[in-house]
């Protein structure tokens, strides 16, 4: 239908005569008299009408006189928080800090966002305030979580708690469990408030700066744990994976066998191959710069980039490329338009005897690491006896040192226990550019890696050519489809899984559950989405039979608060 369709269908109607809904002003017949009333009745052009105001006009009102009275702003409740999100994550930790350590619950926290948003406008809200936290418990993020003791005024330094039993939760960073820290509240959040560390009053006895080497630890948002003991890391880390099985799986803890030992990483320090320090530029463009903007990465609380010149995990070559780039910012950054962020990724070269001028029989190439700046190379790098290679703009685990320990822990426990034996069909899931699928192929006949990114299973084919396999297949699938074209006797499959950080869909797990392999290693950089992943396989009437064998977490990331997690599970033989 035309434009000029629609102008013939619409009828011509006095905008008088249409009804409103509602009308803000309106004329009052009975205070009319009878010779106006008949004026306009006989139509008299001449007699002017109280104009009527429809629902959309606002007639001119006069100006307030005074200031403006103060209104509340509108609250909007934030929706619910995924419990395998950071978010939802902390929100379960400081429930668990509330009743352990104090009796308490959500709603004897004080500091609700809702009254935050309906304060009057004008009010002082209780940001920007100096506060002293008792530190009860480390969230699974790293932050400290404690309560308001009492809040520092500068005309006597300090106040007394109050006797109310509702609480200030507060979030402080750098801070270890008992600690007693002066800090500075930021910014609010429904049931806590987060904070900037100003100085430790009263110490953990486990706190040892002396063994911090990085000097922007405390500033840099990378790293939480620099000032523990390695062993109380693992530790930490391990208990991680305890409170996330006990909130996010719904199992009986008797189905949860005790989580082993983490793994140590090799190297504590200079281990990530990969690093992403970025730059900002205001919008008037580099020109407006009368100096080289900082380079590096986020500052803790802040949306500012804190200025890196060494970066104490990266590896040397990373560190090496690092200064480089830094030198190349600075020779232009008058030039950029709009900041960005740097990649800097290890890579594995070849170099030809005749690259080095070794001219002598048999002389054979020698490999030489470096970094690598451009998304669009080629990146080789070795895990133990394997060759792998991969677009350095795709994901490959960053720290090399720990990866022969995982893939070998991955492969010694695909063994099928109806059997006793090594299972005869190995499905990696999630493969990726094929680590676990090629790592692990010489424990099964055969292997069959499923990966919805064409490029990876481009790679992951090559990669099977490069450490001259036979008997490993890869095919680009969807992971909600992936049995349909897996043509293996289930009693003799293991399956691995290696999902982002999301986990899994249910689409899949229902599709595992009607598979039933013999034997699952779940590997994963999230052990909340593992957890919930894993109680949604046992809590299914299709999934008894399934014990967890164990759990193991593995360190990565030495340093930080991450860990990544193995879960075998297994049909009970």
């Amino acid at each position: 239908m035309s434009a000029s369709d629609i102008i013939q269908d619409t009828p011509v109607t006095d905008p008088t005569t249409v009804p409103q809904k509602r009308a803000v002003a309106e004329t009052d017949d009975s205070q009319t008299q009878p010779g106006e009333q008949q004026q306009q009745q006989a139509g008299n052009e001449t007699a002017q009408e109280t104009p009527k105001v429809y629902e959309g006009h606002r007639p001119d009102r006069p100006k307030q006189q005074g200031p403006k009275k103060p209104r509340a702003k509108r609250f909007k409740e934030p929706p619910a928080a995924d419990p395998v999100s950071n978010e939802g994550v902390l929100i379960q930790d400081i429930k668990t800090v509330l009743r352990d350590h104090a009796g308490l619950s959500l709603d004897d926290v004080v500091n609700d966002l809702r009254e935050f948003f309906t304060r009057p406008r004008g009010t002082v809200h209780p940001e920007h305030r100096e506060v002293v936290v008792r530190v009860q418990a480390l969230a699974g993020g790293g932050d400290g979580i404690g309560f308001v003791e009492r809040e520092m005024k500068e005309e006597t330094g300090e106040a007394p708690a109050t006797e109310s039993k509702r609480v200030q939760v507060v979030v402080v960073p750098y801070t270890l469990p008992g600690e007693l820290v002066e800090c500075k509240i930021y910014r609010t959040q429904k049931y806590h408030f987060e904070a900037q560390l100003i100085k430790v009053l009263e110490a953990s006895p486990k706190r040892d700066d002396s063994l911090i080497k990085c000097r922007y630890f405390g500033t840099c948002s990378g790293c939480q744990y620099q000032m523990l003991p390695y062993s109380e890391q693992l530790e930490i880390k391990r208990n991680v994976i305890v409170n996330a099985y006990k909130h996010n799986s719904g199992l009986d803890a008797r189905l949860v066998p005790d989580i082993l030992p983490t793994v140590a990483s090799p190297k504590e320090y200079y281990y990530r191959t990969k690093l992403t320090p970025h730059f900002d530029v205001p919008r008037a463009g580099g020109k407006a710069l009368k100096e080289c903007p900082p380079v590096g990465f986020g500052e803790r609380g802040r949306k500012t980039v804190v200025d890196i010149e060494e970066c104490a995990i990266g590896t040397p070559v990373i560190n090496q490329g690092l200064k480089e780039q830094r030198a190349v910012v600075a020779s232009k950054f008058n030039s950029y338009k709009k900041g960005a962020t740097i990649l800097l990724r290890e890579n594995l070269k070849e170099i030809t005897p005749a690259e080095t001028g070794d001219n002598t029989e048999g002389a054979k190439s020698i490999e030489e690491k470096v970094c690598c700046t451009s998304t669009k190379e080629i990146i080789t790098e070795r895990v133990g006896e394997f060759k792998f290679q991969y677009a350095s703009s795709s994901f490959f685990q960053n720290n090399n040192s720990i990866l022969e320990a995982v893939t070998s822990y991955v492969r010694d426990n695909l063994t099928i226990p109806a059997t006793g034996l090594a299972p005869t069909h190995l499905v990696d899931t999630y493969c990726g550019c094929g680590l676990f699928g090629i790592t692990c192929a010489g424990a099964a006949e055969s292997v069959i890696g499923v990966e919805i990114s064409r490029d990876s299973v481009t790679f992951a084919r090559t990669n099977a050519q490069l450490n001259g396999l036979t008997n490993a297949t890869f095919i680009v699938g969807n992971a909600e489809r992936i049995f349909e074209d897996v043509k293996t006797d289930p009693a003799s499959t293991a399956i691995i899984i290696d999902p982002p950080r999301k986990g899994c869909d249910d689409a899949f797990l229902e599709q595992l559950l009607q598979f039933r392999p013999a034997k699952v290693v779940y590997v994963s950089c999230n052990v909340h989405s593992q957890a919930r992943d894993i109680g949604y396989l046992l809590n299914d009437p299709r999934g008894a039979g399934y014990e967890v064998v164990s759990i193991r977490g593995f360190d990565f990331f030495p340093q930080t608060h991450h860990v990544e997690s193995v879960a075998v599970l297994a049909l009970k033989a």
